[in-house]
């Protein structure tokens, strides 16, 4: 049994799961957005090395390995921007649509006001970040670098503070429900452990960049937005349990105080 700081007991009720087709819709949402990044910047990557790693106007003179942002910057630039565009609106609905999906009770809700800050403020940073992304997109690191660099950095800082009050939040809930719900402790530590990679990696690139190993920033950076594609797909492991449940069914007042059976059945769709 878990009990939250409000003194309630968080009862292990027998919640048996049920499939709801209709409820399915917004278990895309993570992976449309996760597809759509991925071909971005798999798309960039394979034009630079298709046209025989080019030397951008926006690169160094010594830099051989290209920037994102060098490559974006020239005839694909029309497919960055809807890239970007995509991935930013995708990512703010996957955080809102979980946020949703709790308040509703078809994901394990949030028993305290705090874990609710939390996911508001993920939302907020989410949002942040998504408009760095777009706007980097459009203001190009060869024609508007100084501005480019400020969204760059826009997006970065937004993402990783999404990243950081997302993982607060399931720290949280895997206090309340971690010992009945696996699938629940899965999430936080893989979250915890990928954002930290991610965060790292980003400061690692942030003190490179415009120093004189761009070459090594580079590869950073390929790197980071690769490994965003596993980050934004834990959001559909996340959400895939909702739909095994109607509305109310893991509603709070259902969770805490009374006798109820072990609530083994949470967490294991498909039975």
């Amino acid at each position: 049994m878990a009990r939250p700081a409000h003194g309630r007991r968080v009862s292990q009720t027998n919640v048996r799961p049920h499939r709801h087709h209709h409820h399915w819709w917004y278990v895309w949402i993570p992976l449309a957005t996760a597809a759509m990044w991925f071909g971005t910047v798999l798309a960039l990557l394979v034009t630079w090395l298709a046209q025989h790693r080019p030397h951008y106007v926006s690169m160094s003179p010594d830099q051989t390995i290209a920037y994102i942002s060098d490559v974006a910057a020239d005839f694909l630039k029309p497919l960055f921007i809807v890239g970007c565009a995509i991935t930013a609106v995708g990512f703010f609905l996957c955080l809102s649509v979980e946020r949703w999906a709790r308040h509703q009770g078809r994901l394990l809700p949030n028993m305290r006001r705090r874990e609710k800050v939390m996911s508001t403020l993920a939302i907020i940073a989410s949002f942040v970040g998504g408009v760095g992304l777009i706007l980097l997109s459009i203001f190009d690191t060869k024609r508007h670098p100084s501005m480019h660099r400020g969204f760059l950095l826009m997006f970065v800082a937004g993402t990783a503070f999404s990243a950081i009050f997302t993982i607060i939040e399931f720290r949280w809930l895997d206090k309340s429900f971690g010992r009945s719900f696996r699938a629940l402790r899965a999430a936080y530590i893989f979250k915890a452990v990928y954002a930290t990679i991610l965060i790292a990696l980003a400061i690692a690139f942030g003190a490179l960049l415009g120093s004189s190993h761009q070459n090594t920033a580079a590869i950073i950076e390929w790197t980071i937005s690769f490994l965003f594609t596993l980050y934004l797909l834990s959001f559909w492991t996340d959400l895939r349990h909702s739909k095994d449940f109607s509305k109310g069914e893991l509603a709070p007042e259902r969770l805490v105080a009374g006798d109820r059976e072990d609530m083994r059945y949470v967490g294991e769709p498909g039975m």
